[in-house]
């Protein structure tokens, strides 16, 4: 917080020295860095910069997850997309996605489309014209991905490009108690080195942690190309990019991106 000055009644005779107070390091949620985040993850799940574009993307991309939709990948199967229409709700009662929460209860946790189709993935696409739903997915995002991973890259001790780096592995893996989720990542990689704030390197760190990343997405088919890793974040962690500044170049499954 800034320093106030206050008016004295007498003037002292010489004014000390201003305190250097050092400026606070930028994190992953300072806006700029934020926009640019949205960005490379919206690269790797949709093939675009745009991720404004992808509030209304919705399909099943044969994962086991049953629909994916959303700026995030919002998963029938996999709970957050219940807990968004949840939310939704809540803020919008009557929506037109709100007569499908029945049937979201019944497939979590599965692929299965019953109680879906054949018109949820319109009615998607219909509620991502609200601003309401989009005010939503934001929530979502930010709650149960983005906030986490940044407060875990902050309390670890690594800058934006390491907060990041958690970021896109949460968001891929989410954070829950089976082997490649983000804390068991976090746990492999915690076996071959330590993060700053326990007084490890931040590059040995975060190598060990994209160790432990390429690991877990290739315990499954469907995330078994790890160029998101290779060709993107292994490249900026290895011209010593700490703090993800632009310009930034990257490939992901082959396609060149490039943010100026």
């Amino acid at each position: 917080m800034p320093v106030t000055a206050h008016a004295t009644a007498t003037a002292p005779t010489a004014a000390p020295a201003a305190a250097q107070v050092p400026a606070a390091a930028v994190g992953l949620d300072d806006p700029a860095k934020k926009e640019i985040a949205m960005q490379i993850v919206s690269s790797a799940e949709n093939s675009s910069l745009n991720w404004k574009a992808q509030y209304k993307y919705i399909e099943d991309i044969d994962d086991g997850r049953g629909y994916t939709a959303g700026i995030i990948g919002f998963c029938s199967g996999t709970h957050d997309m219940l807990e968004l229409v949840e939310y939704y709700t809540q803020i919008k009662p009557g929506n037109v996605l709100a007569k499908y929460l029945p049937a979201l209860r019944k497939v979590d946790g599965s692929d299965s489309h019953a109680g879906l189709d054949p018109n949820f993935t319109k009615d998607w696409v219909k509620a991502a014209s609200d601003s309401a739903f989009k005010k939503a997915q934001d929530h979502e995002r930010d709650r149960v991905y983005f906030n986490p991973s940044v407060q875990q890259g902050k309390s670890d001790g690594v800058g934006v490009l390491g907060q990041f780096i958690y970021y896109d592995a949460i968001v891929m893996h989410g954070d829950g108690t089976d082997s490649t989720s983000f804390r068991n990542i976090r746990k492999r990689a915690l076996s071959k080195a330590k993060p700053p704030a326990q007084g490890g390197n931040e590059t040995t760190w975060l190598n060990a942690f994209l160790d432990a990343r390429v690991w877990a997405m290739k315990q499954e088919e469907a995330h078994s190309d790890t160029s998101r890793v290779d060709t993107a974040q292994r490249v900026w962690l290895k011209k010593g990019n700490l703090n993800l500044n632009t310009p930034l170049d990257w490939k992901v499954y082959g396609d060149p991106f490039h943010i100026g």
